[in-house]
């Protein structure tokens, strides 16, 4: 209180700004309307997009990798199953490129758990838009890291001698199918991103469910050579009906069967971890 107002025995007058000087402060115009669920997520999505543009070196899964697993298996079963490493190619490379991008999907689980340690998806949902939309948002954004995944496979195969009978249309529709599944099967990991303590448990489990998905299955060989346990297996992994589908279209002849199970896995995938990953999102 000031001396004048102690010797009168006034409160001190208070400031009342006025019209004119508020509107040189607020914005003008109407209140910005509330963001849909699809233009949220498509702002997370974008968000995941600059993490990798602030911190390049996260493609290194996308692109080093798989270079190393293309030119590694072909050269190592190439002689060995087939006439050449190029005959064994023609046979492989749909299904390492599956097996790249499949293995990639566990990133999504790793970096939601990082996020939720550090307190980012807390601040997430303090904001006035739909909920789920910060975990659709990163897995479309994580749909560009498996695109460009396929293509550099695709690319270091075309440079060894791949020569998909399918043509332009069939790779296209082979990649399609894979960034489909992969994407109902990033919902695995966002479940266990929520669930699990840190970022190496989620990587642990995923690494755990993930071996046996890709290497049982007919991404190397031809499953008529095992023994019949293991066809059993085999016949009813996701990860086999996807590489058939995807083999299928590359070679200019789709396989029907496989892409509708598939397409019925992928479903799957969404509606049973999708709706698992919200109750808990929820309930955090």
């Amino acid at each position: 209180m000031s001396d004048t107002a102690t010797t009168t025995g006034r409160a001190p007058s208070v400031y009342v700004p006025s019209t004119d000087a508020l509107a040189t402060v607020l914005a003008p115009g109407a209140r910005p309307p509330r963001p849909n669920a699809l233009s949220a997520s498509l702002t997370f999505g974008w968000r995941a997009m600059l993490k990798i543009k602030h911190v390049p070196e996260q493609l290194f899964d996308v692109t080093a990798f798989p270079i190393i697993m293309v030119l590694m298996f072909t050269y190592l079963f190439g002689g060995a199953l087939a006439d050449s490493p190029r005959d064994y190619l023609q046979f492989f490379l749909p299904g390492i490129m599956v097996t790249s991008v499949v293995m990639i999907t566990m990133y999504t689980g790793v970096g939601l758990n990082a996020d939720i340690e550090k307190g980012v998806f807390d601040r997430i949902r303090t904001l006035p838009v739909w909920r789920p939309a910060a975990l659709v948002g990163m897995i479309f954004g994580d749909v560009l890291r498996y695109v460009l995944a396929a293509l550099v496979i695709l690319g270091v195969g075309l440079a060894l001698g791949f020569r998909p009978g399918g043509g332009v249309i069939g790779v296209l529709a082979g990649i399609g199918l894979l960034v489909v599944f992969s994407f109902a099967f990033s919902w695995v990991w966002t479940f266990f991103g929520l669930i699990l303590r840190s970022e190496k448990s989620v990587m642990g489990v995923s690494m755990m469910v993930l071996f046996p998905l890709t290497f049982l299955s007919n991404v190397f060989v031809d499953p008529g050579t095992m023994p019949g346990w293991l066809q059993a297996f085999v016949k009813v992994n996701p990860v086999t009906q996807l590489v058939a589908s995807v083999r299928a279209a590359m070679s200019g002849a789709p396989d029907a069967s496989s892409t509708m199970w598939m397409l019925l896995w992928s479903a799957g995938f969404v509606v049973v971890f999708g709706t698992l990953t919200m109750y808990r999102y929820n309930r955090r």
